[in-house]
């Protein structure tokens, strides 16, 4: 893995203490900002985090043509798709190359110019995320697809078409896809085993907004009666669960006390389940959520992941990093991204006892059990870390690195911090908010 520039250093062993804010979720705000390209009037989006997934977005509906600015209350934004056109494709290139949300304008494009040019795309390296059943569900809305230099080229010659899609496995990517593009397609789309995660239905209640008719069933089926044409809307985007479960984990790693306005029960129920299991303390508010680390030793668990409703993957890596100061063995079942838990030789490195197995140690069915995936992990603790050079592989597991860092003996290099600017809005500020001791290297002392 290639070491790059951007470092931190980070002094650990320092009880984080204080209160940060989370905004809108990472994964619905850029999906919501798509979405404004099938409306014929302007759409308001409220409390929308400034990070590096949303600028990529903002940039690219400008390349279309969308009028983007900021609204009159700080985190909001007004889209005008009123004069939607095509864009140069090394422009699209440009923009799109560290991001994978452009896959979802196809639908959207299709609708308002009839032909639509993705790049190769980008994301965080946590296992496959093949786009090719993207490309496969707009085939069966009667799209067609040519491969071309850098990218696939996608036409639609008459208007897209409901279909019956059945997805082998309840992806949120996949489901996205379809409802951007089922909305205006002629007919009902009938998509079963969708993704029901509380951004689905967030996405759900923007489309609804703006005139889909959009029913959901309690079988993970999603009917999509296409409509001729959509407005805009006015929304207050859902508050970052998976953000705010990762300063939650911060707190118990670092012994610490985070209070996480914006932080909502209702979206993190599962989260929270397993928090108190393991030892974790929290207090909820209409406000937002306090998390502390309520002294004396935290319990060691078995833990699954899964799809919502389950515990979600994101949550996972954070997770982990507190279970290394849990008394006794616990044991991680990661059944959704096969390559989640290579992060954890850092943590080894640092002081850590986690050993991986290819076996399913878990009840849940899995896809990864014959297929000879290091998928499940055993942490043994608790232990004390150290500090360590570290390179981010990923989002999660790059803000599980600072966790780790923070809650470690010494002085830590974190590299490719950047990385961690596409999730977590301002990250560097609340770290000082909350007491944390780290610096950029040539520069003064963050705190």
């Amino acid at each position: 893995m290639t070491v790059t520039d951007d470092v931190l250093l980070v002094h650990g062993g320092t009880p984080l203490e204080g209160e940060i804010r989370v905004r809108g979720a990472k994964n619905l705000v850029p999906k919501a900002m798509v979405a404004a390209l099938l409306g014929s009037a302007p759409s308001r989006l409220r409390n929308v985090p400034d990070i590096r997934d949303v600028r990529v977005v903002r940039g690219l509906l400008q390349l279309h043509g969308v009028t983007v600015r900021p609204g009159e209350e700080p985190g909001e934004l007004v889209m005008d798709p009123s004069h939607v056109e095509s864009a140069n494709v090394a422009d699209i290139d440009a923009h799109a190359g560290s991001s994978r949300i452009p896959i979802l304008f196809c639908g959207p494009l299709l609708h308002r110019l009839g032909h639509a040019f993705i790049p190769g795309l980008g994301g965080c390296d946590i296992g496959g995320r093949p786009i090719d059943f993207h490309f496969e569900v707009l085939r069966q809305f009667g799209a067609t697809i040519e491969k071309r230099e850098g990218g696939q080229y996608l036409e639609a010659p008459q208007r897209l078409r409901g279909t019956k899609i059945k997805l082998p496995y309840p992806s949120v990517g996949a489901t996205e896809q379809v409802l951007l593009t089922a909305v205006l397609a002629e007919g009902v789309t009938e998509l079963s085993n969708a993704a029901v995660e509380p951004e689905i239905e967030d996405l759900i209640c923007v489309l609804q907004k703006m005139g889909a008719i959009i029913a959901m069933d309690t079988d993970r089926t999603i009917r999509v009666t296409g409509v001729d044409s959509l407005g805009g809307y006015n929304h207050h985007a859902l508050s970052d669960r998976l953000e705010a479960a990762s300063w939650a984990s911060a707190a118990l790693a670092t012994e610490g006390n985070i209070y996480v306005r914006g932080a909502q029960q209702r979206s993190m129920m599962t989260f929270l389940n397993t928090y108190r299991k393991v030892g974790g303390a929290f207090e909820i508010d209409d406000e937002g959520i306090r998390f502390w680390h309520p002294g004396g030793s935290l319990n060691a668990i078995a833990l699954e992941t899964d799809v919502h409703p389950g515990f979600q993957t994101d949550w996972q890596q954070p997770l982990v990093v507190a279970l290394t100061q849990a008394a006794g063995l616990s044991i991680v079942h990661e059944t959704v991204y096969e390559s989640r838990l290579g992060f954890t030789s850092a943590l080894n490195q640092m002081g850590a006892h986690i050993q991986l197995y290819r076996e399913c140690l878990g009840g849940s069915d899995c896809r990864f059990g014959q297929r000879n995936f290091l998928h499940s992990a055993v942490v043994s603790g608790p232990t004390k870390l150290q500090g360590a050079d570290l390179v981010i592989p990923d989002l999660r597991g790059g803000f599980s690195y600072l966790i780790a860092a923070l809650a470690a003996q010494g002085t830590s290099r974190v590299h490719g911090i950047d990385l961690i600017n596409r999730g977590y809005e301002n990250f560097m500020d609340k770290l000082v908010e909350l007491g944390a001791k780290v610096e950029l290297p040539g520069r003064a002392t963050l705190a």
